[in-house]
């Protein structure tokens, strides 16, 4: 089990890198009031979260 909490911890590490990419990239746009259908913050955040406890799980393996 422990390959797969090591793969699943470098998809969520993918995914908070990508997330703060997309808000690196709301913030910069041209007309700051057009709305987006993703809230980067929220997703970054909980990604890291679950980054959190599957490294703490596939260390505890």
């Amino acid at each position: 089990m422990g390959p797969v909490l090591w793969s699943a911890s470098g998809g969520l590490a993918a995914l908070a890198v990508v997330a703060g990419f997309g808000e690196r990239r709301r913030r910069r746009r041209r007309d700051p009031d057009s709305v987006g259908w993703v809230d980067w913050p929220t997703v970054q955040m909980l990604a890291l979260i679950a980054l959190a406890v599957t490294i703490g799980l596939a260390v505890k393996s």
